[in-house]
């Protein structure tokens, strides 16, 4: 299977998040999307994220919430005939746990660049047996969340791509996956590296070597719940509540003799 987290759900407004994670809001008037709820997060859009940084060399890094374009912008990569970055590999939505030290693209993020990227839950598709014919069956989506409906925090890297004069620095990260645990296993066999309250401020650290535990260590599934939803997520122009609600059971099939 493809190791990727590819599209989620966020609706918690980054002013209430930077409230309830005592963290200082740098998203909101940013960007006219910031507050709304967005259902179907794909790549490439702006979602908040959480860092921690200095204001000043000398005083205590703390946490601040920042929109970032989601697909990671290395900072070698060279501008385009545009001015914005000349990218034209794939998108760098999702980078491996067991990789994310070594790659190019990642092992400079990972040194003091990490994040962590908030969300009410992810969508993966379950692949299913393909019919009779020889076709290949679509796949059924399910979006995972947390049972008691609060948010979830992926581990995550950022990087700042400086173009040319005359443009502002653009702000990028990419989500850490890492392998699939539990029940999740049986949808996909990655999933986004989810991290405790009591590791964030370990993995945020701007100061701190990344601690090669928190990349290791199985995800806490236990209050992780998988719900199967609508096809209607499979379009990313589909974008409300909707999204969520539980799909309807397929009708069961009568065979008359």
């Amino acid at each position: 299977m493809e190791s990727m987290c590819g599209r989620f759900a966020v609706t918690t407004d980054p002013a209430l998040l930077a409230q309830k994670i005592k963290a200082i809001d740098e998203a909101t008037g940013t960007t006219e999307r910031a507050g709304e709820p967005n259902y179907n997060v794909a790549p490439t859009a702006s979602i908040a994220t959480v860092v921690s940084r200095h204001s000043e060399p000398e005083d205590e890094p703390t946490r601040r919430v920042r929109l970032m374009r989601w697909g990671l912008i290395p900072p070698w990569v060279k501008p385009g005939a545009d001015g914005g970055p000349d990218n034209k590999g794939p998108l760098l939505i999702n980078a491996r746990a067991d990789k994310v030290t070594t790659s190019p693209a990642f092992r400079g993020s990972a040194k003091s660049k990490r994040c962590l990227v908030p969300m009410d839950g992810w969508y993966e598709w379950r692949p299913n047996p393909d019919n009779a014919a020889g076709k290949k069956a679509a796949k059924t989506p399910f979006f995972m969340h947390r049972d008691d409906g609060d948010t979830v925090f992926m581990a995550g890297l950022w990087s700042v791509w400086k173009p040319a004069k005359d443009y502002a620095p653009l702000l990028s990260c990419t989500i850490i996956t890492t392998d699939a645990v539990g029940e999740l296993a049986g949808v996909h066999d990655r999933m986004p590296l989810m991290l405790a309250e009591k590791d964030w401020d370990a993995w945020l650290n701007p100061d701190a070597e990344l601690d090669p535990e928190l990349l290791v260590r199985p995800p806490d599934v236990r209050d992780i719940e998988l719900r199967q939803v609508s096809t209607l997520v499979n379009s990313v122009r589909n974008n409300g509540p909707e999204l969520l609600v539980p799909a309807e059971p397929e009708p069961e099939q009568i065979t008359l003799l």
